[in-house]
């Protein structure tokens, strides 16, 4: 098992929320159920770090929420990585100065991984996500939202630390 992290995550508004949420339900009705972490808010990440860091990063959140303003986000594609085990498809968010200025602000991240924002929908084996990407595209649309909140989540197992609403 691997060790324990924090993830420091962007969320959405209501709206933006539960499009995304329809989109991964969507496949959740047609059985795909995938390995994603389940139960937690849509969202990009913005950086890992060290359970060490946990008061700090509360600290962080909290101040960066008193003056961070809430910005608009654009989601015009659909995406897939491949991992070595499984693929990953996920909804990306445009980037924007808004979003670049906001990961700034968490580049002490120790992810292994170099940035790309997107909104996890499955993650699975190559043939399962393969068969799930129709019924992904199928109806999807670019639409606009909004970042509007700022999540600390401890993984693995899941747990909610703090949310905090952008001004």
């Amino acid at each position: 098992m691997a060790e324990k992290s924090l993830y420091v995550l962007a969320g959405y508004d209501d709206r933006t929320e539960s499009l995304l949420a329809g989109m991964q339900e969507k496949l959740y009705g047609m059985g795909f159920t995938g390995i994603q972490t389940k139960n937690i808010p849509m969202h990009f990440t913005l950086g890992s770090y060290s359970t060490d860091r946990e008061a700090e990063l509360k600290a962080r959140l909290t101040e960066i929420a008193e003056t961070q303003e809430a910005f608009p986000v654009s989601f015009s594609h659909i995406g897939l990585f491949r991992l070595p085990q499984n693929d990953v498809l996920f909804a990306a968010p445009s980037v924007t100065r808004e979003m670049l200025a906001l990961k700034d602000r968490f580049m002490d991240s120790s992810d292994p991984f170099s940035w790309s924002p997107h909104t996890t929908l499955l993650i699975d084996k190559p043939d399962v996500v393969q068969q799930a990407i129709p019924a992904v595209l199928d109806g999807f649309s670019s639409m606009d939202g909004k970042v509007t909140a700022l999540h600390l989540f401890e993984f693995w197992p899941t747990r909610h630390i703090l949310s905090v609403e952008l001004k």
